[in-house]
C-alpha cells in the first residue's frame, strides 16, 4: 500500500494519485516548467491503470497545477496564482504550513440556523442544520485570523469528530469528502475590536480589525461554506492578485 493509500484509504484511486502529485508540486518536488513523468511511468509507479493516471492529470489541469501540451506531455505550472486570503484559496496554501498554526476555539458541532452572516439560506440548508466551528490562526506565533465557519450538515459523516487543529479546512473537505472550492463572494468591513477580539488578538480597545464575510461555492450542488473572518493586519498584509 502506498503512502497515499494509508493517508486516505477511502479515496478513489485517481484521487490518491492526484493528491500525491499535487502535494509534490506544492512542496517543490516538481517545479514550474518541468515535465511530469509520462502516463505509462506514473501508472507503473502507482501500480494503477493509465485511465486512472489520465483522470488524475485532468484534475491537475483543471486546478491549475499543470498544462498538457501535445507531443510533450504534462508540464508543471507550479502552485496556482492568487492564493492570498482575499482569493478563494485557503490560508494554509497562502502562508505555508511551517508558518501557520490553528487553534480550535469551538469544536465542530451541529446547530440550527436561519441565516448565515446575512446570506440567505435555501430551505434544504435550513432543514439540514449547520456544522459550526470557530478557529484562531497564528502566523509565526502571532494571532492574525479568527474565523467562524458554517456549512450545511448534508453528507459530511463524522465531521464533528475530526481534529481540525493545525489542519487545512479546504484540504480536509477535498480529501475526505471530495468537496472542491469553486468560487464565491465576499464583503469587507473595517471594524474596531470588541472584547473577544481584543483577547484573541492581544490588542487594546479600539484596535482596527478587518472583517470579511464570505459565501463560498463548492462543486457539490447546494453546498456552500459561509464564514466570518476577522483579520489583525497590524503586522501582516493580506495578499491577493487581480
Amino acid at each position: 500500500m502506498t503512502g497515499g493509500d494509508r493517508e486516505h484509504p477511502n479515496l478513489p484511486r485517481y484521487r490518491k494519485v492526484y493528491e500525491q502529485l499535487r502535494r509534490q508540486i506544492e512542496q517543490g518536488a516538481f517545479v514550474s516548467g518541468q515535465l511530469l513523468p509520462s502516463e505509462n511511468e506514473l501508472a507503473a509507479a502507482w501500480q494503477v491503470a493509465r485511465p486512472t493516471v489520465r483522470s488524475a492529470l485532468e484534475h491537475l489541469v483543471a486546478d491549475g497545477f499543470i498544462v498538457k501540451q501535445q507531443g510533450k506531455g504534462s508540464i508543471v505550472t507550479g502552485k496556482p496564482k492568487n492564493v492570498g486570503l482575499l482569493s478563494l484559496k485557503g490560508t494554509t496554501s497562502a502562508i505555508g504550513r511551517d508558518n501557520l498554526t490553528t487553534h480550535i476555539i469551538v469544536k465542530p458541532e451541529i446547530r440550527q440556523w436561519k441565516e448565515a452572516f446575512g446570506y440567505e439560506l435555501s430551505d434544504m440548508e435550513k432543514e439540514a442544520g449547520c456544522i459550526y466551528f470557530e478557529r484562531l490562526r497564528l502566523v509565526n506565533g502571532r494571532p492574525v485570523f479568527y474565523d467562524i465557519t458554517m456549512f450545511a450538515n448534508l453528507n459530511f459523516p463524522r465531521f464533528t469528530a475530526r481534529n481540525l487543529e493545525n489542519a487545512s479546512l479546504f484540504e480536509v473537505l477535498r480529501t475526505n469528502y471530495q468537496v472542491e472550492i469553486k468560487g464565491g463572494v465576499q464583503q469587507l468591513f473595517a471594524i474596531k475590536a470588541d472584547r473577544d477580539l481584543q483577547n484573541y488578538f492581544e490588542v487594546r480597545p479600539g484596535h482596527p480589525v478587518l472583517q470579511l464575510i464570505r459565501k463560498i461555492e463548492t462543486n457539490r450542488i447546494g453546498i456552500y461554506l459561509y464564514s466570518k473572518v476577522f483579520c489583525n493586519t497590524q503586522e501582516y498584509a493580506l495578499s491577493g492578485s487581480f
